[in-house]
């Protein structure tokens, strides 16, 4: 398993990140690569995982990045706009960003829908990768 201890690739990125771990429900908000790593972002400020729920996380982070970019049913059924997770304790999304993916732990009492306008809004750049593709 990778360490989720990593090294800032993409600041802007990290900015943006940050800037959603600051609403209440994220706890987590992070930028993945290829490869599974954490390459901007993170765990909220004082939020510490426990050891087999980072195991989890990386797991998942993996997981998530190759679903999120998988685009055998792109032509038929348009992009991923994002793929959510309800658990009963915890809400995992995650948001295909060209070559890498946004992956959210969050709280699971959010409004997964909120959240996916808020995260366009944030991540305005990337905003037509979120839409119906217009």
């Amino acid at each position: 398993m990778k360490p989720l201890l990593h090294k800032i690739l993409y600041p802007g990125y990290d900015e943006k990140c940050k800037q959603l771990t600051k609403e209440d429900e994220i706890r987590f908000a992070a930028i993945i690569d290829k490869d599974g790593r954490i390459v901007a972002g993170g765990f909220k400020k004082g939020i510490i995982p426990l050891e087999k729920d980072k195991l989890r996380l990386e797991e998942f982070m993996e997981f998530a990045y190759e679903i999120s970019q998988r685009k055998s049913f792109d032509e038929s059924l348009g992009p991923i706009n994002y793929i959510a997770a309800r658990r009963d304790k915890i809400v995992l999304i995650s948001f295909p960003l060209t070559d890498l993916t946004l992956l959210i732990s969050a709280d699971h009492t959010l409004d997964i829908e909120k959240l996916a306008s808020h995260v366009v809004n944030v991540f305005d750049s990337e905003q037509s990768r979120f839409s119906d593709g217009t």
